[in-house]
C-alpha cells in the first residue's frame, strides 16, 4: 500500500513541477505565434532579427525583412516579439515623473518641521 501511495505521489510530483510548467509555456508561445501580424519586430530562434513584412496563415510561414532581405520562414521559427515603444507612452512616462517630483517637493519633510518650530 505504501508502495502505491508514493508511486502516485512521484506521478504527482513530475506533473506539476514539469508537466504543467512546459504545457502552459507552449500555450503562451502558441498564442505569441497567432498574434503575430505585419510592422512586428521580431527575433527568430536562430538569433536573426527583423520585421514581419507578411502572415500567411494558411501554411504558416512569415516573411521577415531583415535589412531588405527578404526570407520566408515557419511561423514557429519566431522566438520573441520585440516590443515597440510608441512616443505616447514615453510621454506618459516623463509625464508621471514630472508629477511624482513635483508632489515630493511640494510636501514638507520632518527637518523642515523641526525648523520651523
Amino acid at each position: 500500500m505504501i508502495m502505491i501511495f508514493a508511486f502516485l505521489l512521484l506521478i504527482a510530483f513530475t506533473y506539476f513541477t514539469m508537466l504543467r510548467p512546459q504545457k502552459k509555456q507552449n500555450q503562451k508561445r502558441m498564442e505569441m505565434i497567432k498574434a503575430l501580424k505585419k510592422g512586428d519586430q521580431v527575433v527568430l530562434i536562430s538569433g536573426l532579427h527583423g520585421k514581419i513584412d507578411e502572415v500567411n496563415d494558411s501554411n504558416h510561414t512569415v516573411v521577415i525583412d531583415a535589412d531588405g532581405i527578404y526570407l520566408t520562414f515557419n511561423q514557429t521559427a519566431v522566438r520573441d516579439v520585440i516590443p515597440t515603444v510608441t512616443t505616447e507612452t514615453t510621454n506618459e512616462q516623463s509625464t508621471e515623473k514630472d508629477e511624482g517630483a513635483a508632489q515630493t517637493e511640494a510636501e514638507p519633510t520632518t527637518d523642515d518641521e523641526k525648523s520651523d518650530n
